[in-house]
């Protein structure tokens, strides 16, 4: 399984030439060089934009290797994913205090989720679906039972199916729609899409090194580096977050919510 895992990672790493373009020769730009082409579009410098573009397209390759396992066309995911990081640059302010790379990563995101929603490309088998509207009709009884959030252990239990096998069909009937799209709300506190998404590819660390969160991270307290390393280093959701330290799914969105928040001074 880990060897099939590094191969589907390293399937766009691997294809050099993307929609024509040389992937092995592309620049990287250094912070400095990213602030001073922005002030150089800012006046309508065209060919700043061109280098900038170019000097980005790394960042788009970062992000599409995240949806490398749907069986779509790389190129195709790529030309999308250049749409979303152009509307990053068409959008970005440089008055924020936040890094390009951080504002581009959920727009880019969230452009390749749309294509895939609206090409319905994405489409679960019969059996998944009723194991998940099981799922979901087992959560409103334990929440109605119990008033409190279920974990996925006690769902799976009741099912008398593995957790895996619950965890897996219920991201299945997730439609890609906005990261940041609430799903419900927990006393007062609203629970987003992006906060139930798990990764397994996000364990090599490279897109987070990119945008400096490890050394933000050094900033937290030991209970939100805890959190925070489970989620975004090692890919799990929010509620297998909660299942493993002992606390409830709205507690972790909160303290998550809370080392991001703290974090966004160092990046």
């Amino acid at each position: 399984m880990l060897l099939l895992l590094k191969g589907l990672m390293s399937l766009i790493i691997n294809k050099v030439e993307i929609c024509g373009v040389n992937t092995s020769k592309l620049a990287i730009l250094k912070e400095k060089e990213k602030r001073e082409l922005l002030l150089r579009m800012r006046d309508g410098d065209k060919s700043a934009r061109e280098i900038f573009i170019k000097g980005n397209l790394r960042l788009v390759l970062s992000v599409i290797q995240r949806f490398n396992n749907r069986g779509e066309n790389v190129d195709d995911l790529f030309q999308v994913g250049c749409i979303g990081l152009m509307k990053a640059i068409d959008n970005f302010d440089l008055g924020q205090n936040v890094k390009f790379s951080t504002y581009a990563v959920p727009m880019i995101i969230g452009e390749i989720r749309r294509y895939l929603r609206d090409n319905n490309s994405i489409r679960v088998s019969r059996s998944l679906r009723d194991i998940a509207y099981k799922a979901l009709l087992v959560r409103d009884r334990l929440v109605k039972d119990n008033n409190k959030e279920p974990t996925v252990s006690q769902i799976a239990k009741e099912l008398n199916l593995p957790r895996e096998e619950v965890v897996f069909a219920l991201d299945a009937i997730q439609d890609p729609v906005s990261l940041f799209e609430p799903i419900y709300h927990d006393s007062g506190d609203a629970i987003y899409v992006m906060d139930q998404i798990s990764d397994s590819k996000n364990s090599d660390e490279n897109w987070l090194e990119n945008i400096s969160i490890k050394e933000a991270m050094k900033k937290l307290n030991d209970r939100e580096k805890l959190i925070l390393t489970l989620r975004f280093f090692n890919g799990r959701t929010q509620m297998e977050v909660a299942d493993e330290i002992g606390i409830s799914q709205a507690q972790v969105s909160r303290l998550e919510k809370t080392a991001l928040k703290h974090m966004r001074k160092y990046v």
